[in-house]
């Protein structure tokens, strides 16, 4: 076999249609778009419309709200921490946060911060920084011998029991 006899499988090239050439083509004079109506002439976009009629993104009941404000953060569990630290990637003897995850590999995005899941085996003695943490992850953790500080939680729970210049409400 030489270069220059080198050929596609028969029907692996199928060359387009060309619409608008005359009745003898097939796909003459209206060129498959029918006669008159909106969708036959150019420059339509009716993607949502029904043709008059309700449409149905606006018939169905719309429920709840997306808030643009909310935190998306990294979810990690503690056996994939567990993993770096016995390959060598994560040094415990350091307080592991969304900066030493990045550098180790386990995270390729911090985004708003990191929770820490107690998901998988964890036995290492680490001290952790993060954003959230649940409270399994935390106890697997203290188990260890470990500690875990919450730094996004912390702020909402210190804000929430003392407002300032608001007293609290006595009854007398």
């Amino acid at each position: 076999m030489k270069l220059d006899e080198i050929r596609d499988n028969p029907g692996a090239r199928k060359a387009r249609m060309r619409v608008g050439r005359g009745i003898g083509s097939g796909k003459g004079k209206t060129a498959g778009r029918g006669v008159k109506g909106q969708t036959s002439r150019s420059g339509v976009a009716i993607k949502g419309f029904e043709g008059g009629q309700m449409p149905l993104h606006r018939r169905l009941p719309k429920r709840g709200f997306a808030n643009i404000f909310r935190k998306d953060f990294a979810v990690v569990n503690l056996g994939v921490v567990q993993t770096a630290i016995d390959a060598g990637k994560l040094d415990v003897a350091q307080v592991i946060d969304a900066a030493a995850l990045l550098a180790c590999g386990v995270l390729s995005n911090a985004k708003d911060g990191v929770r820490l899941l107690g998901e998988g085996a964890f036995t290492a003695k680490a001290n952790f920084t993060v954003a959230g943490a649940s409270r399994p992850a935390v106890a697997m953790v203290e188990q260890a011998g470990g500690t875990v500080t919450v730094t996004e939680g912390a702020a909402k729970a210190a804000e929430s029991e003392a407002v300032p210049g608001v007293e609290p409400v006595t009854e007398a």
